[in-house]
């Protein structure tokens, strides 16, 4: 039975006063008893809420009220209970960090690669003259991509500008772009652009989007999402099953969090290795006194945790950023 909706969206539209719109949407949301998480910046809105029906309908009625976003694009699940449990707005300097030092170089208002629906990147995509580019990061496109895409090493998007000098090579061809909704695309084809690839595309509406209208064929895996969901079934046509468990190899789809909150990585791992190593990715961080109880599910709700040296030296040296990502 489901008793509530999960809407996914984004929004590339200016806002003036984006902070303080920030704080009083927050509370708009919380009297719709919503919960979710969505970011505000001068650029646009970029979100995911659920709630009621009633109060998602309420809440995408007043979206479109405001004049701003008459362009957003609501992706409307049916879920057995809410994706979150609390509701955060917060305003940040881009609605999805391009890694750009100056994110204005690039504007999706101004210059982005065609969209695609559904129904057409399914007829294109598999032309010999045909690329398909997945712009997201690592552990997103570990648990499902669409067959024969193009993955990019990347932990976080904000590494995609220094990934494009790789894609060379394909200049000559048409670059499909796809992400989970559509908004790391916005921002993707349009730096492909800048950078001289002439024909980008992108799939409108995401892999969410492809899933609904166009059956998710040939998507293998299931799609990561940014909520307590993980991870959501898209393909009803021909599934198959693409991850395997960090810890033994056996194929199986279910994506968790470390229990070991210092850690805190996102890998898959089977049920039998989250029974033996309870919900860690190892034994070592079976014995981090911080560690989490594992419910079986691998989801957590954030709490500030000790900063760990050696994991941030890591990645300077891998000149990896934390992570902070977005739909």
């Amino acid at each position: 039975m489901t008793n509530y909706q999960t809407l996914l969206y984004y929004c590339y539209s200016p806002i003036e006063n984006a902070e303080q719109f920030a704080s009083e949407h927050l509370e708009f949301c919380k009297s719709l008893d919503l919960v979710g998480r969505i970011i505000v910046a001068d650029e646009g809105l970029n979100g995911t809420v659920s709630g009621t029906p009633e109060a998602c309908k309420a809440y995408m009625d007043a979206i479109y009220a405001d004049g701003r976003f008459n362009h957003t694009e609501f992706k409307i699940d049916d879920v057995e209970e809410p994706s979150f449990i609390k509701m955060h707005c917060r305003y940040k300097p881009e609605i999805v960090h391009s890694g750009l030092r100056d994110p204005k170089e690039i504007d999706p208002n101004q210059q982005t690669g065609i969209h695609l629906e559904p129904k057409d990147f399914m007829a294109m995509k598999d032309r010999e003259d045909v690329v398909i580019l997945d712009v997201r990061s690592n552990y997103e496109h570990n648990v499902g991509r669409f067959k024969n895409a193009i993955t990019l090493d990347i932990e976080n998007f904000r590494e995609f500008p220094e990934k494009v000098k790789e894609l060379e090579q394909y200049k000559g061809k048409k670059i499909l772009t796809y992400c989970t909704g559509g908004i790391k695309c916005e921002k993707a084809s349009a730096l492909l652009l800048k950078e001289g690839f002439e024909d980008v595309y992108q799939l409108h509406g995401g892999i969410i989007k492809y899933g609904k209208e166009a059956g998710g064929k040939d998507f293998e895996g299931k799609c990561y999402v940014f909520d307590n969901r993980v991870t959501v079934e898209v393909n009803s046509t021909n599934p198959v099953v693409i991850s395997t468990c960090k810890n033994c190899g056996k194929t199986t789809p279910k994506m968790i969090n470390c229990a070991n909150p210092t850690c805190n990585e996102h890998f898959t791992q089977c049920d039998a290795c989250g029974e033996e190593l309870d919900g860690c990715c190892s034994e070592a961080c079976m014995e981090s006194p911080n560690k989490r109880e594992y419910d079986g599910t691998g989801y957590y709700v954030k709490i500030p945790q000790p900063v760990n040296i050696e994991k941030i030296s890591k990645r300077k040296h891998k000149n990896f950023a934390p992570k902070v990502e977005s739909n």
